[in-house]
């Protein structure tokens, strides 16, 4: 194989891609939740729990949010073959990784370009997911592969081994740019400094000065305070510093003898000089991580039936690691998989700004319940304490709309018959690139791609007389790109107008009607035509 191939993973259906529809979100002010006052400076209103097909809701986010978003924290399913009952092997891993594959190039896209990816995965595909990863984010982006302790006691009914891990695979957009944090330190970690001589610099650490790295200044002979000649370094290792800073320092005493002065020399190392973190391993324990049961006890404290309903559920601390590691206060956190809603329930606690996407019901009687007691004050459980929250902010609850076209009764395409002229504006806008921004002001102007480019909506037909008048309010200086139903003249007779016809101006542009993209043969995108077949959307136009 030459330098220049490149390594790829291939399965059933991969060269079949959905042409998803940019649908619009729709806010139920009923359903989003706020505090009924500020509890401090820092509150976060303008949350986003989003009820809907998750990969319809990552192309909804992608106008408004491509490059803004710091951390993704995703749990998807795990493909263990509970998501399927009708299916051989070969046909849901196929359809497992096109699922992943359409979520992550989107995912991939909202990221900042210092932001990273954080995936929860066991052995069924983590080896597959890290290849299809290198694939979309590069494997130069790969940053690394964490191994969480989920169970902490063995099982002996296992059939070979007891699994007690899952993976969690760690990618950025940029690995350049990206930068992790350090974790908090624990007590644990603090209790490790002593001061046995009583320094008034506190509490140390002894640390030793030899190494097997070669060092060429690092062979010389030691006398201790007791007298003891020590020849050089242990048999094989090296001192860690010149002999000069080695006499600096034990006139500063920071070289630590043992009590009775004769031990093989170590350095002393303050707790109050030492970083404020400790840099984040890839073992995370589950005394430091969490556990599933601890999982299952935070989600009985919201809910009876909530363990029931979330076999594998993520623990807080976990959550709270990972944006301890990959954000800071007011950065934005999306969770594409929200399940019952951690992601959200941590990220609120924790400053962060964030977005969840729940298609199933327990949006409503498991997600929002507990948001609402994360907000009112009234979640003393998962990592409350620890970070002392006490309430505030709030979210906005959206759902996404229908589809912009139905067929209607004679199997043309129309536009969907819920659409208000509000709602068809702006998603015209998504779909031709454009913010809907509408002016107060000027009637026609619905949208806009630059300070001087702008779009009209309408659902009448024009007139020539009706365009000119739009030509001429326009001006030589500005240009309108204008979405009708008919218009009646020659398209090209304005040069500052584009005319266009809807909905024939948008029907080859997706998949219109489909709403469920979730783990389902049937859901599955369709495969394009071959070359030389006829195109039905040409058919349907025509």
């Amino acid at each position: 194989m030459s330098k220049k191939q490149k390594l790829e993973l291939t399965w059933i259906g991969k060269e079949n891609r959905p042409r998803l529809e940019p649908r619009i979100l729709l806010e139920d002010l009923a359903r989003s939740y706020h505090a009924a006052h500020r509890m401090s400076d820092e509150d976060i209103f303008d949350n986003r729990l989003i009820f809907g097909d998750n990969l319809l809701a990552l192309k909804a986010l992608e106008a408004e949010f491509s490059g803004k978003v710091k951390c993704v924290f995703i749990d998807p399913p795990y493909n263990t073959g509970s998501a399927f009952t009708h299916y051989d092997d070969g046909v849901e891993h196929s359809i497992w990784l096109s699922l992943m594959r359409d979520r992550l190039e989107i995912i991939r896209r909202l990221l900042s370009e210092d932001g990273s990816l954080w995936i929860t995965i066991d052995d069924n595909e983590a080896h597959y997911l890290k290849v299809l990863c290198d694939e979309v984010f590069g494997r130069a982006n790969f940053i690394t592969s964490v191994v969480w302790q989920k169970i902490y006691t063995t099982k002996n009914t296992a059939k070979h081994f007891s699994g007690m891990h899952d993976y969690i695979l760690v990618y950025t957009k940029n690995a350049e740019k990206w930068r992790r944090n350090d974790l908090p330190r624990t007590a644990k970690q603090d209790d490790a400094y002593k001061n046995p001589d009583s320094d008034p610099r506190g509490p140390w650490k002894a640390t030793p000065i030899q190494a097997r790295n070669y060092y060429g200044k690092g062979l010389y002979s030691i006398k201790s305070p007791s007298g003891r000649v020590i020849e050089g370094p242990p048999k094989g290792t090296y001192w860690r510093i010149s002999e000069d800073k080695f006499l600096g320092m034990q006139t500063d005493n920071r070289i630590w003898w043992g009590e009775k002065g004769g031990n093989t020399p170590a350095q002393k190392r303050f707790l109050s000089e030492v970083q404020g973190g400790v840099v984040p391993s890839t073992w995370w324990s589950h005394d430091e991580a969490g556990h599933n049961a601890e999982a299952k006890n935070e989600l009985r404290a919201i809910s009876a039936d909530a363990d029931e309903m979330f076999i594998t559920p993520k623990p807080e601390r976990l959550i709270k690691r990972i944006l301890e590691a990959a954000s800071n206060p007011g950065d934005l956190v999306l969770d594409s998989f929200a399940g019952s809603g951690t992601t959200g329930a941590v990220a609120h606690k924790m400053g962060r700004r964030w977005i969840m996407v729940e298609l199933g019901e327990h949006c409503h009687t498991h997600i929002i319940p507990r948001l609402k007691k994360v907000i009112d004050g009234e979640d003393p459980g998962g990592i409350s304490k620890t970070v002392n929250w006490q309430g505030g902010g709030g979210f906005r609850y959206y759902r996404l709309a229908p589809s912009l076209l139905e067929k209607d009764k004679w199997g043309n395409w129309v536009i969907n018959h819920d659409y208000n002229a509000a709602m068809l504006a702006e998603a015209l806008c998504k779909l031709e690139g454009f913010t809907y921004a509408p002016s107060d002001a000027v009637y026609w102007q619905h949208g806009r791609s630059t300070e001087r480019d702008f779009v009209y909506v309408t659902t009448a037909s024009l007139t020539h007389e009706q365009l000119q008048q739009l030509s001429d309010a326009v001006g030589p200086d500005q240009s309108l790109l204008v979405l009708c139903t008919a218009f009646r003249a020659k398209a090209d007779a304005y040069p500052n107008l584009t005319v266009k016809k809807i909905p024939n101006q948008v029907l080859a542009r997706c998949e219109w009607g489909h709403d469920d993209y979730s783990l389902q043969v049937e859901n599955l995108p369709k495969e394009p035509p071959k070359p030389g077949q006829q195109n039905l959307f040409d058919e349907e136009e025509a």
